[in-house]
């Protein structure tokens, strides 16, 4: 038997592998190199050692379990809101012109008003408990998949809407059979990048004030100059970025397979 092609335009899991392996082969290589050269004075830039060292140090004393888990909950929640009501937003703005025309100001006029610049707001009104910090975070993500989703439905040809009308499909169905998949890989490139802002919001809503999390240990380390440990933090929140981003592509390919994601 011979083995199946992989579908056109797409590359094996093998294929996707070897560049990113070299990548991090030569970004890590790089990172050596600058901590041992003596180009950086020494105890601002660790060794990937040091780095390691210190990340299963708070492994083992339990500290990374427990900011994890409170960062992984903020940017959950923060993020399911955001992306369900940023989609839904986007989806009606994008169908309905005059809507379009309303909301479209409003939200441009915010897009530019970064998170970070709303967390002395936040407190003042919510607090420095969780629900300004899922707020946040939501208002992120919201912001940033409402401008994918919008794009996408409205870039969706008239024209095929029109036809299943003019066939006698009713809204429900429109919606469903010719809107939806038409819009589908533009969705999927919208959670993508608003599970990164999500990341994005929450070091901005941990450093307003909690008392676990991944940007606030980050804050802590950074008072005491432990920057080994900075590293590790900053370390963990990158592959966390990866890890998500990862699981939505295969996501994506599993059921949006029109779409080269």
């Amino acid at each position: 038997m011979h083995a199946s092609p992989s579908p056109p335009g797409r590359r094996s899991a093998p294929g996707r592998l070897g560049p990113a392996l070299a990548a991090a082969g030569a970004l890590l290589a790089l990172w050596s190199g600058l901590a041992w050269s003596g180009a950086v004075a020494p105890g601002l830039l660790p060794t990937p050692s040091e780095t390691l060292a210190a990340l299963a140090e708070s492994a083992r004393s339990g500290t990374l379990a427990t900011d994890l888990g409170a960062s992984l909950a903020r940017a959950g929640q923060g993020f399911a809101l955001g992306a369900l009501a940023g989609s839904a937003l986007g989806f009606a703005t994008g169908y309905l012109p005059r809507l379009s025309a309303a909301v479209t100001p409003v939200v441009s006029f915010l897009r530019p008003i970064p998170a970070i610049a709303l967390v002395p707001l936040a407190t003042a009104w919510f607090g420095i408990g969780e629900t300004a910090k899922r707020l946040l975070i939501a208002y992120a993500v919201l912001l940033a998949v409402w401008l994918y989703v919008h794009d996408g439905v409205s870039r969706v040809p008239v024209t095929h809407l029109r036809a299943a009308r003019s066939l006698g499909a009713p809204l429900h169905r429109r919606f469903t059979e010719v809107l939806l998949p038409a819009a589908l890989p533009a969705l999927l490139a919208a959670l993508r990048y608003g599970a990164s802002v999500a990341l994005l919001a929450l070091v901005a809503a941990e450093l307003g004030g909690a008392d676990s999390g991944l940007a606030y240990r980050l804050q802590v380390d950074g008072q005491f100059l432990r920057v080994d440990r900075m590293f590790a933090g900053l370390l963990v929140l990158g592959l966390l970025g990866v890890a998500v981003d990862l699981v939505l592509a295969a996501i994506g390919r599993r059921f949006v397979h029109w779409s080269a994601s």
